[in-house]
């Protein structure tokens, strides 16, 4: 596995070389660190830990400066293991891993925190139509869940009931992404379509 870390920068859209108009999503995706290297004899498995991201010395702990100064950097704010590495990311301890690791035309996929809405209703959550019409004495019943279980039997609620709840922030991978444009001299990477979260927040570029 390949993959890198970046920053969401925003949304926009090119025009192809068909002249048709794609929508895309601008990531800045590292400079990246190796900051530890992890083999089968060692740890019981290949991976590359990869850093991205400065933080001031003063807000790392003894324990992360120590770790960083063994790859000879400094202090990483955001860092993430690739298993069974790729040749573009399998390098030394140190060394820098950039955008150039992947190619135009390449279909990768990205992995990000969605945006938190907070708690929501079940027409926001789960897409629920509601009662339709206010005729009839509904009143304010148009965004209303409805029933959620008998009173004599079963007399409780079934787990995995859709109701209202909290919505969104969490985990969130996208598949089959193509890499639209590769900017090296400024870190940029466009990809086709959307990517979770909001702009400025962390996501994970891998194939």
């Amino acid at each position: 596995m390949k993959g890198i870390i970046g920053k969401k920068i925003g949304m926009t859209s090119i025009f192809e070389a068909n002249g048709k108009q794609t929508a895309c999503t601008i990531i800045e995706a590292g400079p990246c660190v190796v900051s530890q290297v992890k083999s089968q004899s060692t740890d019981g498995y290949d991976a590359v830990q990869v850093a991205f991201g400065d933080k001031k010395e003063k807000h790392a702990t003894k324990a992360e400066q120590n770790h960083f100064a063994k790859a000879q950097t400094s202090p990483k704010r955001y860092v993430k293991e690739f298993r069974n590495p790729d040749a573009a990311v399998a390098k030394a301890l140190g060394e820098t891993i950039t955008c150039e690791i992947f190619a135009e035309g390449e279909v990768v996929d990205v992995v990000g925190t969605s945006k938190g809405k907070g708690f929501q209703g079940v027409v926001k959550r789960h897409g629920f139509s509601g009662v339709g019409e206010a005729t009839h004495g509904q009143h304010d019943r148009q965004r209303a869940p409805g029933s959620v279980g008998g009173s004599s039997y079963p007399s409780r609620v079934f787990k995995g009931m859709r109701m209202a709840g909290q919505l969104g922030n969490e985990r969130v991978k996208v598949k089959g992404l193509k890499v639209l444009k590769v900017f090296p001299e400024k870190n940029y990477i466009l990809v086709s379509g959307s990517v979770p979260g909001h702009i400025g927040s962390i996501v994970l570029i891998q194939k």
